[in-house]
């Protein structure tokens, strides 16, 4: 039996390839969905936003970007791969955590110093 020009087992390929595919495109809309659910709920933390939308809360919080809010809402267009969260956080992982420390260190280091120079005077 032939499926539109294609053998038995070619259909079935074809249907296992659908299937991945679907799989696929279902996690990235999770791992999206999930992202913007974390977003929100620190911005809301972060802002004191409320969780339902009150009607004419807007001009309340007008202080509040425009961009903002709609992202809060989960309205924001859908985000580039590299500026969404989980990007975000591999650029952490990709940072020089030496350069991050040497700035406290050399702070510590001048403090530490001048302490110990009032010390000796009194």
């Amino acid at each position: 039996i032939s499926h539109d020009g294609m053998s038995r087992e070619e259909y079935e390929e074809y249907q296992k390839q659908m299937v991945e595919e679907t799989m696929g495109r279902d996690a990235e809309y999770a791992t999206r969905k999930a992202e913007r659910a974390c977003l929100r709920t620190c911005l809301r933390e972060k802002y004191r936003l409320p969780k339902v939308r009150v009607p004419g809360a807007d001009k309340q919080i007008s202080f509040i970007p425009e961009e903002l809010i709609k992202m809060v809402d989960g309205e924001a267009p859908q985000e580039e791969e590299k500026e969404s969260i989980m990007g975000q956080m591999q650029n952490l992982q990709n940072m020089d955590v030496g350069q991050l420390k040497e700035k406290p260190q050399a702070t510590f280091v001048e403090m530490k110093s001048k302490a110990e120079e009032k010390w000796t005077l009194m």
